[in-house]
């Protein structure tokens, strides 16, 4: 049976899935955190191989451990592998672990063993339908970035990026930012209330904002969001993670969200949807920059009826959200042939790997 091995290498864990030729995922496994950016390749590499072993141990029967063997003494196991791997931004990051990933896996490097950044997972799908040939990658969770791919004989090219730059400096349309947002249209209200003499509307969002900082009035968030971080060597009581206290700075704004999403799409609060469309605006003009707007010619631009949208993240696991990004985008003049989202991208990696090869064999 060919196996062909997609492994999602992240800053928490390491997720590995083995997938037949028909693309149906035979096999899955974990490991600890595998983001190149902190790791030395020996870490690394123990971290890819936990996760592998451990998908191998459910893919193929065994009668003892022995049977299941990395590196293998013989033939490989896998037909071919794509590793997308967190941290893996340059070239030389990249070198730095595909010498022993094809050790690791007796594959050469080549078209069977391909080492990408993380983000290349998420542009699969462009592997899997006839009908575009790029895709943008939007990611957004706690952070964001966008990315464009043109498939490409054996995988995808990266063209470019916008965005990615963390909570410091961008990271539109992210937790972070939906956080900041909340809080500084939330102010302004009170801003705008103090120059009229009127009072700022109800709102589903404020009340939910005051008692997650435990605060009577607006005016006192600043007390709680300038806190100093606190000290990493502290006892915190169990049960106590997350209260705001307990949060470094970064965090206490970037766990607001669920109170936004909740006010917007559940409570209907106007306040809480207007922050959202923001911040999908902010993500939207990222993407339209891939897309050639504000930009000049180059080969690296394409339209997007011939490209798919493929999202992956938390915020853009809301249909809603991904809603507002895709209408904003629309009111632009840029509608996608095919839009995904995908929850998984170790499997849909796998499957995309799968197709590719058994259509170039045939």
């Amino acid at each position: 049976m060919a196996l062909y091995l997609s492994v999602d290498c992240g800053g928490t864990k390491t997720s590995a899935v083995i997938c037949d030729a028909s693309g149906t995922v035979v096999g899955r496994g974990s490991g600890g955190p595998s983001n190149i950016t902190y790791l030395t390749p020996d870490a690394f590499i123990a971290s890819v191989k936990e996760a592998t072993v451990s998908a191998l141990r459910t893919a193929v029967p065994i009668s003892d451990d022995t049977t299941i063997q990395l590196p293998p003494s013989d033939k490989s196991p896998f037909e071919a592998a794509w590793f997308g791997i967190s941290g893996a931004d340059s070239p030389a990051a990249i070198e730095k672990v595909a010498l022993p990933l094809s050790n690791l896996l007796g594959l050469p490097n080549g078209p069977r063993l391909s080492v990408t950044h993380d983000s290349h997972l998420l542009a699969a799908p462009v592997r899997m339908h006839s009908d575009v040939s790029h895709a943008i990658v939007v990611i957004a969770g706690t952070g964001s970035a966008t990315v464009s791919f043109k498939e490409i004989e054996g995988g995808v090219e990266e063209l470019g990026r916008v965005g990615g730059w963390g909570w410091l400096l961008g990271d539109e349309g992210s937790g972070f930012e939906v956080g900041r947002e909340t809080l500084r249209h939330i102010l302004l209200e009170y801003d705008k209330a103090s120059v009229t003499g009127s009072t700022v509307p109800k709102s589903p969002l404020i009340e939910a904002i005051l008692e997650r900082f435990e605060i009577g009035h607006v005016m006192e968030i600043f007390t709680k969001v300038y806190l100093q971080d606190p000290d990493p060597s502290a006892k915190i009581l169990p049960g106590e993670e997350k209260a705001l206290r307990n949060l470094a700075r970064e965090k206490r704004i970037s766990s607001l969200p669920r109170l936004v999403f909740k006010a917007a799409f559940e409570d209907g609060d106007p306040l809480a949807l207007e922050i959202l469309k923001t911040t999908a605006g902010h993500l939207a003009s990222q993407i339209v920059i891939l897309l050639g707007d504000g930009v000049g010619p180059s080969p690296r631009i394409f339209k997007a009826t011939d490209a798919v949208i493929s999202f992956g993240g938390s915020l853009v696991g809301i249909e809603a959200y991904r809603n507002l990004i895709l209408d904003d985008l629309a009111r632009r003049g840029h509608v996608f042939r095919r839009v995904a989202f995908i929850d998984d991208a170790a499997a849909v990696g796998g499957a995309a790997l799968a197709a590719a090869f058994i259509a170039t064999s045939s």
